[in-house]
């Protein structure tokens, strides 16, 4: 009998750790997810459902038509930022998460092509702009469509989404205080 309980805790254990193992990330055997999809949980490869990380595109919410990634998470600007150039870094890419890809970026439904590229960032990142402006997700938007960091203010200027002509987006919604 006391063989009998072992053998269920080693699987027990055994089960509790395959999605650990199977979701690692620079371990160096040919993982298929790259360092940033790890942090944000997607994989990458290309085979497995759902949307592609690197497909920028618009959706129609409550701000208007905004843009939005392959997962529908909505994009903002950081007027903090030079033209092509983010100057969010540590804390400050930490919360609001730079859109960052491979190698480039596809333009889906309701997005101009020719607006977008890639800006390389300090760290070496290749960073998603559209319309000059580096592209992010906010840490505190839980689900597809969530604004809740339109027009904070964090890291000493304002954050807005950005619409489809790749400008700022100033319909008022929040204002958090700006707590960094």
């Amino acid at each position: 009998m006391g063989s009998t309980s072992s053998t269920a805790g080693v699987m027990a254990v055994a089960l509790l750790c395959v999605p650990a193992v199977t979701g690692c990330a620079g371990d160096g055997g040919g993982s298929p997810m790259t360092r940033s999809e790890a942090r944000d949980g997607l994989a990458a490869d290309a085979s497995s459902p759902g949307p592609h990380r690197d497909e920028v595109s618009a959706r129609s919410t409550a701000l208007g038509r905004i843009l939005v990634d392959g997962a529908q998470r909505t994009l903002y600007l950081f007027e903090g930022d030079a033209r092509n150039t983010s100057t969010c870094a540590g804390p400050c890419a930490k919360i609001w998460r730079p859109l960052t890809v491979a190698a480039k970026a596809t333009a889906g439904g309701g997005v101009r092509k020719s607006l977008l590229a890639i800006a390389v960032r300090a760290d070496g990142a290749r960073q998603v702009t559209y319309n000059g402006h580096p592209l992010y997700t906010f840490e505190d938007d839980h689900k597809p469509g969530d604004t809740n960091g339109q027009g904070d203010i964090s890291f000493r200027h304002r954050w807005y989404v950005v619409d489809t002509a790749g400008e700022k987006n100033t319909t008022p919604q929040q204002d958090t205080g700006g707590l960094y």
